[in-house]
């Protein structure tokens, strides 16, 4: 039996065989709600057998909270009766905007590093929250420029959680791809989080594409450096909360993302059950 949460993507591929296996399973699952909350059928059945089996926490793609647009309000009514219907608590998207003048871009694109962004995005926060009832929770992005910034992206991400009380989902594969391309500290990153309003954790892999270039891809597996600021992570936070491990595409052998979650377990349970025993 796991003693800390560790989660897996639900993606289409992996549907029948979340719901067969028995040994080393998930003890919980993700889910992009956009892809599901409008399913009936075939799809809207699946789903149901695997949360009679599992918890979902939910990762949407759509919010779009950093757009100059307001709020979509119906958008976050659906989802809130979704989160309703499969008792979801944990709604997630990205700091990031989408979408602008209702056309959808189809990316996760930056937003600038401003007082002025922080104001308006933090006023958007609030409005979500007063729908969906739970805190939201952002995602730490990938990005490969800086637009207009007037602070570092820690100080940023730091204001906005602090401001609007919202929580933060920490990718730490995203530190990571951020420090290689912008040259900065993965550690002295981790460092100035507020950890304590980190929800739950991603984990994922990623493409080396040039020499000075990462792209932030959820196909490939975890290397190495992100499983050594996982572990500086841990070592720094004194409760235990969800990791998730990404896989997108590529998706390998299940036996292949069961090590990973069990090194995740290990390197999980040397902090968190220390703590625990010692206390």
């Amino acid at each position: 039996m796991n003693l800390i949460d560790i989660g897996l993507g639900y993606r289409r591929d992996l549907v029948d065989e979340l719901t067969s296996i028995s040994e080393n399973k998930p003890t919980f699952l993700e889910l992009v709600p956009e892809n599901w909350m409008g399913l009936g059928g075939y799809w809207r059945k699946k789903l149901q057998e695997a949360a009679e089996q599992y918890s979902f926490v939910s990762h949407g793609l759509s919010l779009s909270i950093g757009s100059p647009d307001a709020v979509d309000i119906q958008f976050v009514k659906r989802i809130k009766k979704f989160l309703d219907t499969f008792n979801i608590t944990i709604y997630s998207d990205h700091l990031t905007f989408a979408s602008t003048n209702n056309a959808h871009l189809y990316d996760l694109l930056p937003i600038p590093f401003r007082e002025d962004a922080i104001k308006h995005v933090v006023s958007k926060i609030k409005t979500v929250q007063d729908i969906i009832e739970p805190s939201l929770v952002l995602e730490n992005a990938s990005y490969y420029t800086e637009i207009g910034a007037e602070m570092d992206e820690a100080t940023f991400i730091s204001e906005i959680v602090k401001r609007s009380n919202c929580e933060l989902l920490l990718d730490v594969n995203n530190v990571y791809v951020n420090a290689f391309n912008h040259n900065y500290d993965a550690h002295n990153f981790i460092n100035k989080m507020p950890l304590d309003k980190v929800s739950y954790i991603h984990k994922a892999g990623h493409k080396k594409v040039s020499d000075d270039l990462i792209i932030d891809t959820h196909g490939a597996a975890i290397i190495d450096p992100i499983y050594e600021i996982f572990d500086h992570t841990l070592k720094r936070m004194n409760r235990r909360i969800p990791i998730l491990l990404e896989r997108d595409f590529n998706i390998p052998e299940m036996s292949e993302l069961q090590d990973e979650m069990l090194q995740l377990q290990k390197i999980a349970n040397k902090h968190w059950l220390a703590k625990t025993s010692n206390s």
